[in-house]
């Protein structure tokens, strides 16, 4: 019996664990290869295509900057992504944690889940916005 709880466990936790050693050999990756090098990982489509900052433009930079322990250059670079880093990982610890118990994976969005997500979509919305204005040049990449 123990054998086979331990392999369920172990199936559960496949994806968190390669989801965490995905992250990790990107982040390796951009540590080794520095992005504020113009070129080095490619361009944003969208900033190609509109001449405007993305809610992602910068955040290759941030996890550059984060690798050298620079919090300031990162937050210079893209301060939404820097601010929402604790939320991601606390997305990956509760569904760590639940793979781990043998919980359900899904459930329905509960009113305040629901809340939550709209707030993160106005968030990265006024984040946008503000950041192509001529006064938030400080937010831009």
């Amino acid at each position: 019996m123990a054998v086979t709880r331990y392999a369920s466990r172990a199936r559960r936790m496949a994806a968190p664990v390669a989801a965490a050693g995905a992250v990790a050999g990107l982040v390796l990756a951009l540590h080794v290869r520095d992005p504020h090098r113009q070129g080095t990982w490619g361009f944003c489509p969208f900033r190609a295509l509109t001449g405007l900052d993305c809610p992602g433009c910068g955040g290759l930079r941030a996890v550059n900057d984060l690798t050298d322990l620079d919090l300031a250059a990162a937050a210079s670079s893209n301060l939404l992504f820097v601010l929402a880093i604790p939320l991601l990982v606390g997305l990956w610890v509760t569904w760590a944690r639940r793979s781990w118990v043998g919980t359900r994976r899904w459930s329905p969005p509960s009113r305040s889940r629901r809340l939550m997500g709209r707030l993160v979509l106005l968030a990265t919305a006024a984040f946008t916005v503000v950041r192509n204005l001529p006064g938030g040049g400080w937010l831009a990449s």
